[in-house]
């Protein structure tokens, strides 16, 4: 068995969590988050520079509270991971630097994450979950991706969105509707009270330079202009403002792009298992529109725990797991990238490191 210490500071959340591997089988041992939701609420948006410095202060605690709860000593454990890309660099220097401290001053492995691996590795801390290959939808804030996962982390993207993640368009929904950040919750709250069917919203899609439209891949800028412009109508006409009806419209056509683009995809690649990671996977119209839809093509669903859909350690340390069991480690000299492609996630275990 394998005990990891794993921490995860890409964004606006500081995490620490201890991961085991008995079996095949990944266990969680303890996890602490720590939101920064509230102050970067005040801003509508992440604060990069506050974003950082409430790492430096909460990354300490985190460890603590998760070696207190799980009575365990940092001897007992045989390795530690940090996610060191994507995200923002300053947010991802705390846990890298962190982790590759701990790491040379116990003399044991430091493995360095990629955040997006994390995301699709949330699916092993659920019960029943499959087994590769199959097609993962990860839609978190800033991404919005159809991956083929294959055996010895193979990945391959097979579609993508070219401008807003739906996560980002749930965000500058929400703030046009007035609503409290992050978009995502504040959408599905008052959504609930309102008729999907009540306005038409366009199904962006993204068109190929020789004709044609790419059959994957997700345009959801014109979605939010369409709704920007529905608004400047109602305002303009002194009508009442149906926010909610507005909302569960806007929610309903996100739902069913990612639904119907994802099963599609899954169909012509000859997959039958489909998998939901990252934040919007927490959304409760897609959890249910992916199952009823999923379940008309015998495509089997499996949805990452809601707990873990969000940014969380958990994630990476199953992800370090899956890595470590297979004897990888990275160099110490390992930095940070805001920007590296999944598909060259292997090169972060490179001896000579990739940044």
């Amino acid at each position: 068995m394998s005990i990891i210490l794993s921490l995860e500071t890409s964004c606006d959340e500081s995490a620490a969590a201890l991961v085991s591997d008995e079996k095949g089988k990944i266990d969680l041992i303890a996890n602490e988050i720590a939101s920064q939701m509230e102050e970067h609420a005040n801003w509508g948006g992440v604060v990069p520079e506050i974003a950082s410095r409430r790492h430096v202060e909460n990354l300490p605690f985190l460890i603590e509270e998760v070696f207190a709860k799980s009575k365990l000593q940092i001897e007992d454990i045989d390795a530690v991971a940090a996610t060191v890309t994507p995200g923002l660099s300053g947010s991802l220097l705390v846990g890298s630097v962190t982790a590759r401290t701990l790491a040379n001053l116990h003399h044991i492995p430091f493995l360095g994450i990629h955040h997006l691996e994390g995301h699709l590795s949330s699916i092993y801390l659920s019960e029943n979950h499959p087994k590769p290959p199959f097609l993962v939808l990860l839609v978190s804030g800033g991404h919005t991706e159809l991956i083929k996962v294959d055996v010895q982390h193979k990945y391959q993207r097979l579609g993508r969105s070219h401008d807003d993640a739906a996560g980002e368009a749930f965000d500058k929904v929400a703030r046009l509707l007035g609503l409290s950040y992050p978009g995502g919750p504040a959408i599905q709250k008052i959504a609930k009270s309102g008729d999907p069917k009540k306005f038409f919203f366009p199904k962006g899609r993204v068109s190929k330079p020789e004709g044609g439209f790419y059959p994957y891949d997700f345009s959801f800028s014109g979605l939010k202009t369409a709704v920007f412009r529905k608004i400047e109508k109602i305002r303009s006409e002194n009508k009442n403002f149906p926010v909610e009806d507005i909302a569960a419209s806007f929610e309903y056509v996100v739902a069913e792009v990612l639904v119907e683009r994802s099963l599609r995809c899954a169909l012509d690649q000859g997959l039958n298992s489909l998998v939901l990671v990252g934040g919007v996977a927490a959304n409760l119209r897609l959890r249910e529109m992916m199952l009823a839809k999923a379940s008309e093509n015998s495509i089997n669903i499996a949805l990452a725990p809601m707990e873990f859909c969000t940014d969380n350690a958990a994630m990476i340390g199953a992800a370090a797991l899956l890595r470590f069991s297979n004897n990888f480690q990275s160099s110490m000299e390992l930095g940070v990238s805001a920007r590296w492609p999944l598909e060259k996630s292997d090169l972060l275990y490179d001896f000579n490191p990739p940044f």
